[in-house]
């Protein structure tokens, strides 16, 4: 192990490197759970300054003034960006849809988004460089020198787009488990006669704890609802902003609801009925699926030492007795 490393740099030098990382990862766990966290901290800004956008023009947004601890490398970045035209190109307006499913509605998020994806692969592409061929860290061939720098480059160009797509993949789960109790309250809303926007409103000022990105999804609606020339085209954005398959169907029946007029509290109570069956199916599968998942680590850890338990005494006294 000791001919890969590096000259002067010892195995006990890396034991105590990652002694100290673990030690220091333990220590801001124990930190940020004992952080009483406000799930709406950080997206009442941004729904603010979608409403003042909407107040000063939905065809004519402002530019907003960046602040002064922004300013400085803010405005670096938005140049090098702009250096590159890579907000011009197609691929922008797919990163920022992207980003928005994500929950990123900040101006500034794309501009970010596509400096890191030009900057990240010529830094990692440097660091391998560094490592492999300055340094000599790793005995490889030359062909494999090449191909794991090449690799390195190519990942960092993806990760990203990876990243960017696991946040998305997990805000859609936690946002399809409270569709159902959403759903139960805006039905309970509708019957009490308040307008769809009045219904939204306080949807999420019920669900703010339990379902955060749902209720800033459905606050942004009811923002848009206000002030859009067509309320139609508030409820569009929302099923372009969440992908999950069960918000575009509450969205089409809001549509159809707006459009022609039908009863909007039995077509959410059918709907509702059919998620929650939805997830307690869902949960059945999962129950089901146990004992074949359960199978290989009871073959691996559980039997092997219920032998030792059980026949473990007798081979003791087997060969004391052969002894």
């Amino acid at each position: 192990m000791e001919a890969y490393l590096p000259e002067g740099i010892l195995i006990e030098d890396i034991i105590a490197i990652l002694a100290a990382m673990s030690a220091f990862l333990v220590v801001l766990a124990i930190w940020s759970s004992g952080i009483i966290k406000d799930p709406m901290h950080g997206r009442i800004k941004h729904l603010q300054d979608r409403r003042q956008d909407l107040k000063r023009g939905y065809t004519a947004p402002t530019k907003r003034k960046p602040t002064i601890g922004k300013a400085s490398y803010l405005g670096t970045i938005q140049s090098i960006v702009n250096g590159f035209s890579l907000l011009k190109n197609e691929q922008a307006e797919k990163f920022r849809m992207k980003l928005l499913q994500g929950g990123y509605r900040s101006k500034d998020a794309l501009v970010y988004f596509m400096f890191f994806k030009l900057v990240l692969p010529i830094l990692i592409g440097i660091v391998a460089v560094t490592l492999i061929y300055g340094m000599g860290l790793f005995d490889l061939k030359p062909m494999m020198k090449t191909l794991v720098s090449g690799g390195a480059v190519l990942i960092a160009s993806f990760l990203p787009e990876t990243i960017l797509k696991n946040i998305t993949v997990k805000r859609n789960l936690l946002m399809q488990r409270a569709l159902p109790d959403m759903l139960d309250l805006l039905v309970i809303c509708a019957e009490a006669g308040l307008t769809l926007d009045s219904a939204l409103n306080r949807v999420v000022k019920e669900m703010a704890q339990t379902g955060p990105d749902l209720a800033s999804e459905l606050s942004y609606t009811a923002i848009e609802l206000g002030f859009l020339p067509e309320r139609r085209q508030a409820l569009i954005n929302l099923a372009q902003r969440v992908t999950l398959p069960s918000v575009q169907s509450v969205t089409a029946t809001l549509i159809q609801s707006e459009k022609y007029g039908t009863p909007l509290a039995q077509s959410l109570r059918v709907l509702s009925a059919e998620f929650r069956n939805e997830r307690m199916m869902k949960a059945e599968e999962k129950a089901a699926k146990l004992p074949a998942t359960m199978t290989i680590p009871l073959i691996l850890f559980i039997l092997p030492t219920l032998f030792v338990v059980l026949m473990g005494p007798a081979a003791c006294q087997i060969a004391a007795n052969m002894s």
